[in-house]
């Protein structure tokens, strides 16, 4: 397998926000608007305000105010989103902010909104939430401990780590109180996937990170790098040591206990991941909505939602009515040309557009910090499924 680097490294400052990263074709390309196709799978995201508790310092959502999404423009963009999808199909619904427990209520009445919907006309409804875990009291705890919500606890795992960048808006560290709510929730027996940010000055306590998260009763890590951070050639060693340690972890805890990188790999080198146009819905079929109304590829790139934001949609999600799908738009797949001879690219993810725009500023390019990653995944998932395959022929 030629797994070809490419031959540039970007360095993308921890000032660079993504609602200055214009799209190269802003809009996209327009699809008939007369007759939307309907989709088998529909993602929303709703941003419910533009709020927050913590002043993380690598935060991407733009500056805090209060800003709340009105209920009844909620209600529309689920209704818009649920005549999107095909008889039948899913619609994945999440929660953004800001911190979206702060409009606890609100978001436990879209959810039910959206249950009644989904059953009315036979759709699958998969609602999800990340929060930053500081809240857990009244309606906060009633929507954490709702069934059938995917919830995922920002933690970057040992406290140093996390509050080296996770602080209160009075600058004290959050961890105590996301140690907390994380130890309820196991003891209410409430599964809760940690979303841990990995930046280059986490590398070094990545895998003791996980392990702490898992011991503390999450149920998988979902690690996201930090494509806004100051990535440096340096640094590309020390990610490959990273994942070679977080692999090595993974691997010594299955079945009880997942991480993203490896399960995703995993799952596309067992044929059952999703095909390379379907991993990646930017526009087309995955939206997001801010607290404006006004609509974004992703929940990424809504910044402080301001008007000239490069990164937005035209129009806006009241410009129709509830049985109206929204328009797709369709921006450009991962470029052959910027792979070159590299043959992953069925067991790759750098197909993310909204990773590949903040480093590169094109949607289909990724750079070699993206590469570098995947490559070292998928090497590190097939050394540790060799050696669980090679254990239980030695146990056989």
């Amino acid at each position: 397998m030629n797994l070809q680097d490419r031959d540039e490294t970007r360095a993308v400052s921890p000032e660079r926000r993504p609602s200055r990263v214009p799209l190269a074709e802003p809009g996209g390309l327009e699809m008939d608007a007369t007759k939307p196709p309907l989709h088998r799978r529909f993602g929303l995201t709703l941003a419910v305000t533009a709020d927050c508790n913590l002043r993380c310092s690598y935060c991407y959502a733009g500056e805090k105010s209060a800003r709340t999404m009105p209920e009844a423009l909620g209600r529309l963009a689920i209704d818009r989103a649920a005549a999107s999808v095909a008889p039948g199909g899913r619609l994945e619904l999440g929660f953004f902010g800001g911190e979206p427990l702060l409009e606890s209520g609100l978001v436990l009445r879209l959810v039910a909104h959206a249950r009644e919907r989904a059953s009315r006309t036979g759709l699958e409804l998969v609602p999800g939430l990340t929060t930053n875990g500081t809240l857990a009291l009244g309606a906060a705890w009633e929507l954490l401990m709702l069934p059938g919500l995917e919830l995922a606890v920002s933690c970057d795992g040992l406290p140093e780590v996390h509050d080296r960048h996770r602080r209160c808006a009075d600058g004290r560290g959050s961890f105590a109180a996301v140690l907390s709510t994380m130890r309820r929730l196991r003891a209410a027996g409430r599964d809760f996937s940690a979303a841990v940010a990995v930046r280059p000055d986490s590398l070094d306590e990545l895998a003791r990170s996980l392990e702490f998260l898992r011991d503390e009763g999450a149920a998988r890590a979902v690690l996201s790098l930090d494509v806004w951070a100051d990535w440096r050639p340096e640094d590309l060693p020390r990610l490959e040591l990273a994942v070679a340690g977080c692999a090595d972890l993974w691997a010594a805890s299955l079945p009880g206990f997942g991480v993203s990188w490896f399960d995703d790999k995993a799952a596309l080198l067992a044929g059952k991941g999703e095909p390379v146009g379907r991993r990646c819905g930017f526009g087309e079929w995955e939206l997001a909505v801010a607290p404006s109304g006004r609509l974004y590829p992703c929940e990424r790139l809504i910044g402080d939602d301001s008007p000239g934001n490069p990164a937005r949609l035209p129009g806006l999600a009241s410009d129709a009515g509830g049985a109206t799908p929204f328009a797709p738009r369709r921006f450009p797949q991962r470029s052959a040309l910027a792979c070159g001879r590299c043959t992953a690219g069925l067991l790759c993810t750098t197909t993310c557009r909204c990773n590949n725009l903040v480093r590169t500023g094109d949607a289909s390019r990724p750079d070699r910090l993206l590469c570098t990653l995947e490559k070292s995944c998928l090497r590190e998932t097939l050394r540790a499924l060799g050696h669980l395959q090679a254990v239980e022929a030695r146990a056989g």
